[in-house]
């Protein structure tokens, strides 16, 4: 005879609300939202520490809000460590680092009409933060903020039912076994996720579609690329000893002496053994540099996937992170997506733990994050084939004739039509990774459909500009809270539209004539058991639009309203006051958190 819930509680070792596996950019940042929010949680690890490698780097726009959101100190410590968006700089093409430079692009924003769009879209600035970085400050501000976290300890299985989940672990360090009972249960564990295996997670897409390795070494590269600052060098060159012919990164770490060398290898034959020399020729063979003496920190090898979740959840379980989306770094959307994961599921499981909420609201989880799984990781992939036009510009494929290729690629350096159009060719294959190395869209321009957003039939906007390459703001239900600057009445500084929503908090946000909506969310809030922050922007009030943005990027009239979820994006507008607010935003809140 099984045993009853309640004893399942009582006989569990440990307990609380959410328990989340892994302390990657994924779990550490629901940890320290939750932990921020006031939800009992604990996070474990199965290894002694957090990331050794520096895996994910390019960190956007979006995740920085999310980091913003946390609290000024948490993106303050990002930046300080962070490598700056201007020396993130410009994609180099070339056939060494001391070699020739065959082209290169801006990118990262560097562009100046896309730093204007960047500067438009948000108060946050893109930048470099290596995940050996960006996972100490989420798991800081978690444990600093109440976070109960076990490293050396590792994922077995769980069983849930309807009152919670107990959860298997194993302590590495003294081998035992034990039972943490919770009411939720957060897979955030990694491209090959137990927890998603166990809950049968629907996976499409294919695992292994390729083989890499990385290489992580110390040098002094200065004068090769100083005066061309750039995260990403990507080295063009016939011969290489890995696959005949082909293409190798050398990424920047810290300028300008940690570097990550990116190399393919064969994934139909065993992954190949990096050892110090072999680590060193390669890396003599990328740079250019026969005499170059590296300092080896480590090695190891990856698969390219290319695979995602359709279904992010089970019951009490969730999925997160690369355990629901696996795909190549290509775009720089991993820990990103994975940390904006966090920021959508954290506040709905706080709002269901304290009650504010019914447990449907835990279903718009996949239907908002699953599109956008699929979206990054065909993005992603996509991204990888879009090197081909640089490769038959340069008349590197269809062979492996060295002196063939060599000569193809000198023949863009030839007078006459063939070398003209040949050049024509390498700028317009080089232009268009723009796709991948600038696109703005790909991060910022998330919109969701969900029982969590209520558009009353009010239609989507269209995107008037590539929805890929430039993000397009907008206040339809669904849509992420556009950034303009208003200003303190009370000091004079400026502030983000952004900074007056979040913090785990709904917002209300009104104009000069729309005071009764901040009436109404007064006595909606009481009844309803949460804390609904208003806003009315407009002169001689707290927060005063003297330059106009606001009213411009509203779409609403003065009198009308804004309801912003604590993840920043418009649950629902109203374009103007009515006869009962109050009960009109019962009605939208209760829908949005399926009170009824």
């Amino acid at each position: 005879m099984g045993k009853t819930q309640r004893e399942e509680w009582d006989l569990a070792e440990i307990t609380t609300d959410v328990l989340i596996i892994g302390t990657g950019p994924a779990g550490a940042a629901t940890a320290a939202l939750l932990a921020t929010y006031g939800v009992e949680n604990m996070v474990v690890n199965r290894y002694r520490w957090l990331a050794n490698t520096p895996r994910a780097h390019i960190t956007n726009q979006r995740t920085m809000e999310v980091l913003r959101d946390l609290g000024h100190e948490v993106e303050a410590e990002a930046y300080m460590h962070a490598t700056e968006q201007d020396l993130m700089g410009e994609n180099v093409f070339c056939e060494s680092l001391a070699g020739e430079e065959i082209g290169r692009m801006k990118s990262w924003g560097k562009h100046p009409l896309s730093r204007a769009e960047h500067m438009l879209a948000s108060p946050s600035h893109m930048n470099d933060l290596p995940q050996t970085f960006m996972e100490p400050i989420l798991f800081s501000a978690a444990c600093k903020r109440g976070t109960q976290a076990r490293m050396s300890t590792e994922y077995l299985s769980h069983e849930q039912d309807a009152d919670g989940v107990t959860t298997t672990l194993l302590d590495r360090l003294s081998g035992r076994e034990f039972q943490v009972r919770s009411r939720y249960l957060v897979g955030a564990d990694g491209g090959n996720s137990l927890v998603a295996e166990h809950i049968d997670a629907p996976i499409e897409g294919k695992m292994g579609v390729g083989g890499s390795m990385n290489i992580l070494f110390r040098a002094d590269l200065s004068k090769y690329v100083a005066h061309r600052p750039s995260v990403l060098y990507w080295v063009m060159q016939p011969g290489a000893d890995v696959g005949g012919i082909g293409m190798g990164l050398v990424r920047m770490i810290r300028p300008w002496n940690e570097w990550l060398i990116v190399w393919g290898y064969d994934i139909n034959e065993p992954a190949p053994v990096v050892d110090e020399a072999m680590a060193t020729n390669v890396a003599r063979q990328l740079v250019g540099d026969p005499e170059l003496e590296i300092e080896l920190l480590s090695a190891n090898t990856w698969t390219v996937n290319d695979a995602y979740a359709t279904n992010m959840q089970n019951g009490r379980v969730f999925i997160m992170g690369d355990a629901a989306h696996r795909h190549p770094p290509s775009n720089g959307l991993g820990s990103n997506t994975s940390i904006q994961d966090a920021f959508n599921l954290a506040w709905k499981l706080a709002a269901v733990v304290k009650g504010q909420a019914g447990e449907a609201l835990l279903d718009t989880y996949t239907t908002e994050r699953a599109p956008v799984a699929k979206q990054i990781v065909t993005r992603a992939n996509q991204s990888i084939g879009e090197f081909g036009p640089i490769f038959e510009a340069l008349g590197m494929t269809g062979g492996t004739d060295i002196e063939k290729i060599k000569a193809s690629m000198d023949a863009r350096c030839d007078a006459g039509e063939a070398g003209e159009a040949q050049r024509e060719a390498l700028r317009q294959a080089i232009a268009f990774k723009k796709y991948e190395f600038d696109a703005h869209g790909v991060e910022m321009n998330q919109r969701y459909r969900s029982s969590a957003v209520v558009a009353d039939g009010q239609p989507e906007p269209s995107f008037t500009r590539d929805a890929e390459l430039h993000y397009q703001p907008t206040t339809w239900p669904g849509a992420r809270l556009p950034h303009v600057w208003v200003f303190d009445h009370s000091t004079g500084q400026q502030v983000s539209t952004l900074d007056l929503c979040g913090n785990g908090r709904f917002t209300l946000l009104t104009g000069i004539g729309g005071e009764a909506w901040c009436d109404a969310a007064t006595q909606v809030g009481a009844s309803l058991g949460l804390d609904i922050t208003c806003h009315v922007i407009g002169p001689r009030q707290k927060y005063i639009d003297h330059v106009g943005d606001w009213a411009r990027a509203s779409e609403i009239g003065d009198t009308g309203c804004l309801l912003v979820r604590p993840d920043h994006h418009v649950g629902w507008r109203s374009a103007a006051i009515i006869a009962e607010p109050a009960k009109e935003l019962s009605r939208v809140l209760q829908l949005m958190l399926s009170k009824k």
